[in-house]
């Protein structure tokens, strides 16, 4: 059986991250990728927080192939009949280094992969792994096409559902209750048209969350992205709540949705679809994080459950880069010391552990339950949107203090027991 240095299942951020890391340390590594090319299978509302892992690849990132800086920051709180958006546009968001860049994945994954073999590492694509290959409980290769290829170690970044490394018992089935569905299409517009839409200077760009309406109540949400001459828009609802939800629908209908609605359809009149995809989303937070190494293995990126939704940031892509680096570098020493054990490669957990990656995640452990909340897509944005409405509204009699209206609508919404109980539950988050 041909045998090499590392194999790594799944050409996205996190499988392409180790390569990279390996090949420049001149192990001999393979990439397998079961799409046509590195992008063709992933996914992702398309931002990128560069902060974080800005020194782990520093070559990397000033010819990366990014879309826009991240300058203004939109939430909106979508009611019935009635929304209300928060805008923040902060200098310090627009000033280099910048801390977060739209990307398209199938532009910027395409990119990394050429970095890869310029390195000098191997990454075949239009390729399934089949199986992986154990002996004795030690992972020792994969099975791809009726071909078996050995490795001293293997990656597995081979997506969210994690299906080959479930089948071989490293991690568990995945469940609806931790997961999301998410639908996205990207919209070409001229940069012009994208600069007028959302106030934005040459070359700057804007992420916006809805919340409310935009999921029928259910627990998600909808995003929208500006790159250089195109929008990225979606929506993601949970797994579980669309099982759950009385009223029935198809999951892909609620984009259909979201851009008839009045508050989109101006953002996005006289775009021209040229992508849609879709794709799940881990959601359950560290709790269901497996165990990353054994013997002869690493998980990664997606397939390791790194993956945050804390409501007004949702992130992944810094994580899966991160987590691939980190495992370069623990195979990189095992390497060293002709030792591919789990006790070896513990060091790729304890890297994570000491990096933000898991404290990021341990930081944000309550919020996988507390969004599980549907008060949160209901009561709330309806809440905010009635006050909102009450405290412009000129009726045809006289006029309220603006306190007392403000108050007004804080008691009729906010302080009562059920909100308290939720406020209180909160703190954790």
């Amino acid at each position: 059986m041909e045998k090499v240095d590392c194999i790594i299942v799944g050409g996205g951020l996190a499988g392409l991250s180790a390569a990279y890391g390996l090949a420049s340390e001149g192990l001999e590594v393979i990439v397998i990728e079961r799409g046509d090319y590195s992008g063709a299978k992933n996914v992702t509302g398309g931002r990128l927080y560069v902060s974080p892992i800005r020194d782990l690849y520093p070559e990397l990132w000033k010819a990366a192939p990014f879309e826009r800086p991240v300058t203004r920051e939109f939430v909106t709180l979508m009611g019935d009949g009635a929304h209300t958006t928060i805008e923040l546009a902060s200098e310090r968001f627009a000033t280099p280094a910048y801390q977060s860049y739209t990307v398209l994945r199938a532009r910027f994954d395409q990119w990394f992969a050429d970095q890869v073999m310029e390195k000098g590492g191997m990454v075949i694509t239009k390729n399934r792994v089949d199986d992986l290959l154990l002996e004795g409980g030690k992972v020792i290769g994969i099975r791809a096409g009726g071909d078996d290829i050995g490795a001293d170690v293997t990656i597995i970044a081979e997506g969210v559902l994690g299906l080959l490394s479930s089948k071989a018992g490293l991690r568990e089935e995945p469940r609806p209750q931790d997961h999301a569905l998410g639908y996205k299409e990207i919209i070409e517009l001229p940069p012009g048209v994208i600069q007028d839409r959302w106030h934005l200077n040459e070359g700057e760009g804007a992420a916006h969350l809805f919340m409310g309406g935009v999921t029928r109540g259910l627990m998600g949400g909808g995003f929208l992205y500006t790159n250089k001459d195109s929008i990225s828009l979606g929506i993601v609802v949970g797994m579980e709540a669309m099982r759950q939800a009385p009223d029935k629908v198809d999951s892909y209908t609620l984009l259909d949705e979201f851009k008839e609605l009045p508050q989109i359809k101006p953002l996005v009149e006289g775009g021209t679809i040229v992508e849609y995809s879709a794709h799940a989303i881990a959601e359950g937070g560290i709790a269901k994080v497996p165990k990353l190494y054994g013997d002869g293995y690493l998980l990664a990126g997606d397939t390791a459950g790194l993956s945050l939704n804390a409501l007004v940031t949702v992130r992944g892509m810094d994580f899966a880069i991160a987590s691939g680096y980190y495992a370069a570098r623990a195979v990189i020493d095992a390497k060293e010391r002709d030792d591919f054990t789990a006790a070896s490669l513990a060091q790729y957990e304890q890297s994570l552990r000491s990096s933000f990656v898991l404290k990021d995640l341990e930081t944000a452990r309550y919020i996988p339950h507390t969004i599980e909340n549907p008060r949160l897509f209901t009561h709330y944005p309806q809440a905010v949107s009635n006050l909102m409405e009450q405290v412009f509204t000129i009726g045809p009699g006289p006029s309220k203090k603006l306190s007392s209206t403000v108050m007004g609508g804080v008691r009729k919404d906010f302080l009562n027991l059920q909100t308290l109980k939720e406020l209180y539950a909160m703190r954790k988050i």
